[in-house]
């Protein structure tokens, strides 16, 4: 497409993007996500990337390729969020069932919630707002940062620190 000028010329390429792509943008991140809202919000990220960038519309040679990776990179993201929280939950249930057997592993075993419970209320403000806002409400890094006023690298540290943080805490749960 022609280099537009001004705001309208900027709008109109952003929407011949839009239409041109989105759908198949959208059956790419529904084969991955294998989930209608996901693959929604996968492609509402990536054009909102688009839109941010608008203003360098013009340095990218191909832009149809630079959809695809800023789609392929978004997946993988949210492939990695699932394999860290599967992982968790995996760790806590095999915990459980192991306990299931003993009234004192049980016990045990609600302490350590209530550890854990009490871990993430020790969190610094920020931090604890960011790791429940993606955690329980399953925002992305991108929402809380539009969210919190806040950059998305910041997002990512904190929630980072905060996983590390709970994960120590774990580690020394084990060793009661």
């Amino acid at each position: 497409m022609e280099y537009l000028t001004g705001r309208e010329g900027l709008e109109a390429e952003f929407s011949k993007m839009v239409r041109d792509h989105a759908e198949n943008l959208h059956l790419l991140a529904l084969r991955v996500t294998k989930c209608e809202q996901l693959a929604k919000d996968v492609v509402q990220e990536v054009f909102l990337k688009l839109w941010e960038h608008r203003n360098q519309f013009h340095q990218i040679e191909n832009k149809e390729a630079w959809l695809y990776r800023v789609t392929e990179n978004k997946l993988i993201d949210h492939l990695r969020k699932i394999a860290a929280d599967k992982r968790l939950k995996a760790n806590t249930w095999s915990r459980i069932r192991d306990s299931d057997n003993d009234a004192e592993q049980r016990l045990a075993a609600r302490e350590s919630g209530q550890l854990i419970s009490q871990a993430i209320e020790n969190l610094p403000a920020q931090r604890k707002t960011i790791y429940r806002m993606n955690r329980e409400e399953s925002l992305s890094y991108q929402q809380i940062a539009e969210e919190l006023q806040i950059s998305r690298h910041t997002v990512k540290n904190q929630l980072s620190s905060a996983l590390q943080y709970l994960r120590s805490c774990l580690k020394s749960i084990r060793f009661l």
